[in-house]
This record gives C-alpha cells, sequence and structure tokens, in this order.
C-alpha cells in the first residue's frame, strides 16, 4: 500500500512507520520536526514536514495515496484542537487529494459500552473526569471523521503501554473489549495497518486491546 501518516513522530504513529516499511509498505510521514522521527532514512519513506492546520499544504504529501493514517495527538496535557482540527485539515486535504481510506487513533476511556459494571459506574466516570480536554478534542474529531462521508475507520484502544509487539490483539465492534485494559503501542500499529488495508471496516469503529 501507499500510506501517509500524520503524528509520523509520536508514539503510535512512529510504530505505524516502521511496521509498515517492515511489511514493504510505501510510506509518507508527516511531522512537525524530522528530528523527532525515529525511523533511518530508506527508499521507501518519504519525510514530509507540514503544518497540519493547513489542508492546501498537506495535499502534495496525500496525492497519489492509497490509505491516510492519523495517529494525531497533543504532546503536552490540558486542552487542545490537535485531534478535531487537525483531522478536519486531513480530511479537507484528502478531498482535495480525492483520496477516501482514513484510519484515525482515538481512545476507548470515553465509551462505556461492553463494559463491565464496575468499569462503567466507577472507573469511567473518574478517567472521563481526569482526561476531559483530551477526551472533549477526540470526541469531536469522530463526530467529524463520522460524518466525512469518507471510508473511514476509527480504531480505539485503551491505556497505551511501551511492551514489544505480540500481534494478540483482541477487537471489538459493538463495543469495548472486555477484561483487558491496555495495548502496547506496536500492537495498536499493528492493528491499525491491518484496518487500513481492510475495506471491511470502512465506516465502523473498533475497540481493541491486548489479547
Amino acid at each position: 500500500m501507499k500510506l501517509t501518516v500524520f503524528g509520523a513522530s509520536g508514539g503510535t504513529g512512529v510504530e505505524v512507520v516502521r511496521q509498515a516499511l517492515a511489511a514493504g509498505h510505501q510510506v509518507t510521514a508527516v511531522v512537525r520536526d524530522p528530528a523527532r522521527l525515529d525511523v533511518p532514512s530508506q527508499a521507501r519513506l518519504e519525510v514530509v514536514t507540514a503544518d497540519v492546520f493547513d489542508p492546501a499544504g498537506l495535499v502534495p504529501a496525500i496525492t497519489g495515496r492509497e490509505v491516510v493514517i492519523s495517529a494525531l495527538g497533543p504532546r503536552e496535557k490540558g486542552p487542545s484542537v490537535i485531534c478535531r482540527d487537525g483531522t478536519s485539515s486531513v480530511m479537507t486535504a484528502m478531498g482535495t487529494a480525492g483520496v477516501r481510506r482514513l484510519v484515525v487513533v482515538s481512545n476507548s476511556g470515553m465509551h462505556s459500552d461492553g463494559d463491565g459494571w464496575f468499569t462503567r459506574q466507577l472507573v469511567k466516570p473518574l478517567l472521563i473526569r481526569m482526561l476531559r480536554e483530551a477526551y472533549a478534542d477526540m470526541g469531536e474529531m469522530e463526530r467529524r471523521v463520522s460524518a466525512s462521508g469518507l471510508d473511514w475507520t476509527i480504531v480505539r484502544p485503551p491505556k497505551l503501554t511501551d511492551k514489544p509487539h505480540t500481534g494478540r490483539i483482541a477487537s471489538e465492534t459493538s463495543g469495548n473489549v472486555r477484561g483487558s485494559f491496555t495495548i502496547s503501542r506496536a500492537d495498536l500499529a499493528d492493528y491499525v495497518l491491518r484496518a487500513a488495508g481492510n475495506p471491511g471496516l470502512a465506516g465502523v469503529a473498533v475497540s481493541v486491546a491486548g489479547g
């Protein structure tokens, strides 16, 4: 596949880039600071520096690609619009470039469908209060993506870890994965790439967790 990855220098984005290259895909990594992308230079990797809030500036990085992957997220705590407005810019650029397939990383923490009673009634309300600003940003992003008319997939992981890649990933399309509350960034990247190549997941939000 020919992929464009936004948020490519972040914890999840860099794993997506590494695994995509290892699988033989062509990758355009869009970053704010190329020095933060910890991936060796190679023929199938193009690194583009761009402002994610400038749709016109993103078009060249998307034109001719098959799938756009967004792992955008804030680097610091506090109010942010990087997910909602950054993803909106990406989608606008996709419309100009004529690319329809979009996979975005969100989170399962702000959703309760499928959770057990203890998690739903006690854990999630506390989590939502603690992370309300980040969840507000991602929640609005999800609403915009769902209404975009693109061939989108939203991937919702729980708490992310830096543990090694295992390939053991549980997924659920009717609610959150029960009984598993973490996933490694490497396994999340694995699933994101699986979703990117699966047109049957277009128009679907998928919760994932470590298997």
